[in-house]
């Protein structure tokens, strides 16, 4: 009898942090009393059952140690790259070592920290028997529009958002596929572990992610983070 496959989760945490500022790595700043990060672990973690959980960390990384420490099921990774595909590619490498070709990998970012367990639940049920795998995204509803740079910024063209989403992660791939995908694909270029998935010919499944599952970019966002996370009970 086939074993069935097993879920492990990889997050991406290696980031500099140049749109966010300040000192500190934008995955570690606090939200409720926990840095950023410490919050997107435990939504993985205590959501849905994974086999284990590899935080690819910049090499060198002090603050890890002193921030999170140690858990029980997550493994830190210190092989972060100088962009996001090649961190995701070498925690895909770490990860070799105990995935089969047909065991899951979701892929998150580490400035993430609102996913919920419905959300990712369905991502779950809806890619159960998927050949590939697929992503959490949202139709686009914002009206889009098309810059023109002179004198100040200026709205040149209202572009049609038909069939637009906006992706989000976990983006989940069987083992086997994605770690060819990503061993192809021009790291420096890559904007998600879907796009490489995509440059091999096949069509992630898209799967309805959640408004709430806000990617923190800006200081700003920690704010509204917060607001989310207090709201639901998970905050400090």
């Amino acid at each position: 009898m086939t074993a069935a496959p097993r879920r492990f989760g990889l997050i991406a945490a290696a980031g500099t942090s140049l749109r966010f500022g300040g000192g500190l790595p934008k995955q570690y700043a606090l939200i409720a009393g926990l840095p950023l990060l410490a919050h997107t672990i435990a939504a993985l973690n205590r959501s849905i059952v994974l086999e284990a959980i590899f935080v690819v960390l910049p090499p060198g990384d002090k603050y890890y140690a002193e921030r999170i420490g140690s858990i029980a099921g997550i493994v830190p990774v210190y092989e972060g790259g100088a962009t996001r595909g090649e961190s995701v590619r070498n925690g895909l490498a770490a990860i070799g070592k105990r995935a089969a070709a047909e065991d899951w990998v979701l892929v998150h970012d580490a400035v993430r920290p609102c996913i919920d367990v419905t959300t990712l639940n369905r991502l779950l049920h809806e890619l159960e028997d998927e050949p590939v795998g697929g992503l959490l995204a949202v139709p686009l509803c914002d009206t889009l529009k098309r810059a023109e740079v002179g004198a100040g910024v200026r709205a040149a063209s209202t572009e049609p958002r038909s069939g637009l989403w906006c992706a989000q992660t976990p983006q989940m791939f069987r083992y086997a596929i994605l770690n060819h995908a990503l061993r192809r694909a021009d790291v420096a270029q890559l904007l998600d572990e879907a796009q490489a998935v995509e440059a091999l010919g096949v069509k992630p499944r898209l799967v309805q992610g959640s408004p709430a599952n806000i990617k923190v970019t800006y200081p700003e966002d920690i704010a509204l983070a917060e607001a989310i996370l207090v709201g639901r009970g998970r905050a400090a």
